[in-house]
């Protein structure tokens, strides 16, 4: 029993790792990994565009390319790889620091001062030559979220390392990762013109058939797996899986919802992290319970953990919303519609002071369930800023059946359709 322990923990940190390669995206991997493969080999400088929706595997993409490229001993002793990403490095100054940080050469700068951007990053290059072209170390540099490098002053960073991937020096190949289909459009026209203009899609353009396929794909454990009969066993239940009508409905609802496939992997976690000793299979409930711990709102989430004053108050702002069909509201007419209710209904519930339902309505605001329409100034009196409810009706009511030990009397008032006027 230990022993399908470890096994069992082993595959879920295998699924926790990343995508396990997809057959459906086998022509964007060739010529993503033929690409890269003549930068390291043959010295060859190149630049291309990895474009998909979000969750439709372009960093696992890359990933499996550079996960084959280092099986060669040529490259592993050789590549360098920068990874840069948009939101992280927000300006080419930051990036430049990052690049010489990554390719270790803080040392070589010490207090060099440069003219330009330009300068600075052509000595980093001219520092790791050795030799010709062929024998110079590539340089491999990732822009991740590539769309924000182009709002960068000049795009300064953009056009220069184009310009070194066009021109005869040290071989280097730039791959820029983005969501964006009109990125073209936001290059300027000299950056344009030193693109190469490869662009690699994955658009995550697959039926529900492949989908399934996909999802067996993804749970299925590999042939070296140390135990062939646990494996055998678990393989078969994977296969069998789909043909469960509750399976097909939870993955038909996921397909429907999102088609990315970190929302599958995701599912596929959270299904895989029920798997115990007495429990060494996953089955249609594990899955069915996955999907609805995937699929639960957040907001409504934090609603369970306010005080019942504080849901009062978001039940008087429900109240207020249905009476002025969603006009905005501000804290005094949340707190003469939660004195009604006091006055009319809950004759056993405690009278609160005023400065403490106005910390518990801060305390909303805090949390983002309320927002204000704009910003505070320093003169305007708390109580009369104007402000917008972030919840819908279903999702209060959702949230108050699972409120534990909720007041009957609070419940009516939210279920009742129209305030206490």
């Amino acid at each position: 029993s230990s022993q399908i322990v470890t096994k069992t923990n082993a595959f879920a940190t295998r699924m926790l790792s990343g995508l396990k390669f997809l057959t459906y995206c086998c022509c964007q991997y060739r010529h993503l990994l033929e690409l890269l493969k003549r930068t390291t080999v043959h010295g060859e400088s190149n630049s291309a565009l990895v474009i998909g929706p979000r969750g439709s595997g372009k960093t696992a993409l890359l990933n499996w390319v550079l996960k084959e490229l280092r099986k060669m001993k040529q490259v592993r002793e050789n590549l360098l790889e920068v990874h840069l990403n948009g939101l992280l490095q927000t300006n080419d100054k930051v990036a430049l620091k990052e690049i010489t940080r990554q390719l270790q050469l803080e040392n070589v700068i010490g207090d060099k001062v440069f003219g330009s951007f330009a300068e600075n990053l052509a000595f980093l290059l001219e520092a790791l030559r050795k030799g010709d072209r062929t024998s110079s170390c590539p340089v491999l540099f990732i822009l991740d979220e590539f769309d924000l490098f182009v709002h960068h002053k000049n795009q300064t960073l953009l056009y220069n390392l184009f310009d070194i991937s066009q021109s005869a020096q040290t071989p280097v190949t730039v791959i820029g990762l983005t969501c964006r289909q009109d990125i073209l459009e936001l290059l300027e026209k000299r950056v344009k013109s030193r693109f190469s203009h490869r662009q690699i899609y994955l658009m995550n353009s697959f039926d529900f058939k492949q989908y399934i396929r996909i999802f067996k794909e993804q749970l299925s454990l590999p042939a070296e797996f140390p135990d062939e009969s646990f494996a055998q066993r678990w393989n078969n239940n994977v296969q069998r899986l789909p043909e469960d009508k509750t399976v097909q409905d939870t993955l038909q609802n996921l397909f429907h919802y999102t088609k990315d496939l970190r929302s599958l992997h995701l599912l596929l976690m959270l299904a895989v992290s029920n798997v115990t000793v007495h429990h060494p299979l996953i089955t249609a409930s594990d899955l069915q319970e996955a999907s609805r711990q995937h699929r639960m709102d957040s907001r409504a989430n934090i609603v369970h953990g306010l005080s019942v004053l504080e849901i009062c108050l978001i039940i008087a702002m429900k109240h207020l919303n249905d009476v002025y069909e969603g006009e905005p509201f501000n804290f005094q007419m949340v707190y003469n519609e939660f004195q009604k209710f006091i006055q009319r209904k809950a004759h056993s519930m405690y009278n609160f002071e005023k400065p403490v339902v106005m910390k518990a309505f801060e305390h909303l605001l805090q949390l983002e369930l309320v927002k204000p329409i704009e910003r505070p100034s320093v003169r305007a009196q708390r109580e009369y800023l104007l402000m917008n409810l972030l919840l819908d009706n279903n999702q209060i009511m959702d949230a108050l059946q699972a409120y534990p030990n909720c007041p009957t009397d609070v419940k009516q008032w939210a279920a009742s359709s129209l305030s206490w006027l």
